[in-house]
């Protein structure tokens, strides 16, 4: 794509040079992204920033999981830049990228309306739990079922089960997460059925994904994210649960309030993909990775 110049702005791609001034955007929005968490998705993914003469104003960013599914996030412009269409030039840019692919994001309440323009629905809720002060309880889990450390040669069963339970190919973005992120996970009679992983990121730690079987009372899941907040009572922790999770008041009553909730969008707007898209409905991502890669 060559750069093209509107009203004194230079759109172009993204390079890993400009992650310093796009940490300075986040910050400048409040957002509590650090360097490394910027780092993390930008090798992940393609993206473009807009700049004028003052240096990057906007950026946005996409992450494609093969050939059919993809993701867009950080999508930000300056407040002092906002109105003049730069954030649509950005999207456009990165819709271009993913080409056919059918396409999820987050939106706050301030950006849906762009994204609907853009041809995205609404798909579901997403939400954020944060918080330091918690007493996690011990969870029982069924007979035969127990959480263990990750081991090298489980990467290929996480891939697997974390593609099954977001109906995304994590082939490429899991091995990444487990180079930063530590990691336990659930065995039933020695098969591993579910993890949750642990890492830096923010003001301090998230939780994410959770992946497990699908259940009414979801104890698996809230056996792995028990786990992680026993060891870590008094840190920041948070966590980003899809609202059909049914995690929100259990969160809640351990010390994790909820803090905000964002809107799942996908386009093309299909009816199944506004329904669960190509996620297998035996297991569950009860936690996601990020507002970003999903």
């Amino acid at each position: 794509m060559s750069d093209s110049i509107t009203d004194s702005i230079t759109y172009r791609r993204f390079t890993l040079d400009d992650i310093a001034a796009a940490h300075a955007l986040t910050a400048e929005v409040k957002w509590p992204h650090r360097t490394d968490d910027w780092r993390f998705v930008v090798q992940l993914g393609v993206g473009f920033v807009a700049e004028d003469a003052s240096g990057v104003i906007g950026t946005a960013l996409c992450w494609k999981y093969g050939a059919e599914r993809a993701s867009l996030g950080m999508v930000i412009v300056s407040p002092a830049q906002q109105g003049r269409g730069i954030g649509r030039k950005l999207m456009e840019l990165v819709l271009e990228e993913v080409g056919g692919r059918v396409t999820f994001l987050h939106a706050t309440p301030a950006g849906q309306p762009l994204y609907e323009k853009l041809g995205f629905r609404a798909a579901g809720t997403l939400d954020q739990h944060q918080g330091a002060a918690f007493q996690p309880p011990l969870v029982s889990l069924p007979p035969g079922e127990r959480l263990r450390p990750l081991g090298s040669s489980d990467t290929a069963r996480l891939v697997e089960l974390a593609s099954r339970a977001s109906g995304l190919d994590r082939a490429e973005v899991l091995p990444a997460l487990l180079g930063t992120a530590d990691g336990i996970a659930l065995d039933r009679d020695g098969e591993l059925i579910g993890f949750a992983l642990f890492r830096r990121f923010g003001r301090g730690f998230a939780i994410g994904p959770v992946v497990a079987p699908a259940s009414e009372d979801s104890a698996r899941a809230k056996a792995l994210i028990s786990h992680w907040l026993a060891l870590n009572e008094g840190v920041f922790v948070r966590i980003d649960t899809p609202g059909e999770s049914g995690l929100t008041d259990w969160l809640e009553q351990l010390g994790l309030p909820r803090v905000d909730t964002v809107i799942k969008m996908v386009r093309p707007a299909t009816p199944g993909e506004l329904a669960n898209g190509a996620q297998d409905a035996q297991y569950l991502q009860y936690g996601i990775i990020n507002q970003a890669i999903l």
